[in-house]
């Protein structure tokens, strides 16, 4: 594509990376099932390619659309999303370094700093993301490398000021990492609000057919790119070059799903908000929400997350999770097909006991992308 000219994003997302083939002209690039490169003589690359730890072509695809897509200089494809995280961690810090961090985040996340990091030496402290001044009282100068949030959060759909926070960060020179999971790069780019990495879990949204894990980074800086790139290679937890072709797939429908994902969202809030069972429910794009006013500023759309809590406590929450049948009990989230969870027993099981706890009434619905009038029926019944 020619760069110099300012793309949109469905754009951007259907051709980055996705050059005809010089070969045969194939619109769709090849999955590059090879683990070696044949050489033109001793040390001589042909395009850079030797082994594909180090790079892929089929990779290489996913990791120059991710960069269009979130406005980077350069995408880093990975295993997982926690594969990203562990090597974006041991980038740009060491033992003895400490890293401010999300009162509401992912359970995995938690456990990736509380449980593998803490023992390599770098320490956290947990902050509400919600307000600025609480993360920078947990900012320890000179030893504070990171200011991690998750906008918006899992699964309490907490809303942190990009910006606001990104000033904070630098201000100690410490780099802001945002998980941007929920949001997807159609809704939300942190790089253009000040952020200098952003985390995918491509799982998610990225994919969102439910048929693979990845992860990425994406950064805008040259030199922090070359220390992960450095580091991707060292580690090794890259993305399979089949991942990254269903990825890259994936990618080229991610605004229309997204803005489906955001019309149904909508209206099960409306149901929810109705409903006698309901206690409470927690979504961005509601005007009463805490966090409405930053997320219009900063999100193209409120996303297809909803959380709420019942009336009835845990066992309540428990039933409505087993009796849905439209929407599918599981983890994960993002997929063309709605999922409901119960957070205190499935993906936040591991911050039990912890200050990132969460409610026992609370459930989780990633809203798909269904027909709306059946998953309202099926909520309906579930409550019921």
């Amino acid at each position: 594509m020619n760069t110099e000219h300012q793309y949109g994003f469905e754009t951007l997302a259907i051709h980055a990376g996705n050059e005809p083939d010089p070969t045969t002209g194939a619109v769709v690039p090849p999955i590059y099932a090879t683990s070696t490169y044949k050489q033109d003589g001793v040390g001589g690359l042909r395009n850079g390619y030797e082994y594909s730890r180090s790079a892929n072509p089929t990779r290489t695809a996913l990791e120059e659309c991710l960069a269009a897509i979130e406005a980077g200089t350069r995408g880093f494809a990975f295993a997982s999303g926690l594969a990203a995280e562990d090597t974006l961690i041991r980038s740009v810090c060491a033992p003895g370094d400490h890293v401010v961090f999300p009162d509401d985040a992912y359970g995995g996340t938690f456990r990736l700093f509380s449980k593998v990091l803490s023992n390599w030496g770098v320490e956290m402290t947990p902050a509400a993301v919600t307000h600025p001044e609480a993360i920078r009282a947990a900012i320890q100068p000179g030893k504070t490398k990171v200011v991690w949030l998750e906008t918006p959060t899992n699964p309490l759909l907490n809303v942190a000021d990009i910006a606001i926070v990104a000033q904070i960060a630098h201000d100690a020179g410490a780099l802001l990492v945002v998980d941007n999971t929920f949001a997807s790069a159609y809704l939300q780019q942190p790089l253009e609000l000040g952020a200098d990495v952003v985390v995918h879990s491509t799982t998610k949204y990225m994919g969102g057919h439910s048929d693979v894990v990845g992860g990425a980074l994406v950064v805008r800086d040259a030199g922090l790119a070359d220390k992960i790139a450095f580091h991707q290679n060292a580690i090794g937890a890259v993305a399979g070059p089949f991942d990254s072709w269903l990825v890259l797939r994936g990618i080229k429908t991610l605004g229309v799903r997204m803005d489906r994902h955001s019309d149904n969202a909508e209206r099960v809030v409306e149901f929810l908000q109705r409903h006698q069972s309901v206690s409470q429910v927690l979504y961005p794009g509601l005007d009463g929400h805490p966090g409405h006013e930053t997320a219009a500023k900063q999100m193209k759309r409120f996303g297809g997350i909803v959380s709420f809590r019942v009336t009835g406590g845990e066992a309540q929450a428990l039933d409505i999770c087993n009796k849905a049948e439209v929407f599918t009990l599981g983890e994960s989230l993002g997929g063309v097909e709605s999922l409901i969870e119960h957070p205190g027993k499935m993906t936040h099981a591991s911050v039990a006991g912890t200050p990132l706890e969460v409610p026992a009434d609370l459930i989780r619905l990633s809203v798909g992308i269904e027909t709306i009038d059946d998953l309202l029926q099926d909520l309906d019944h579930a409550l019921s």
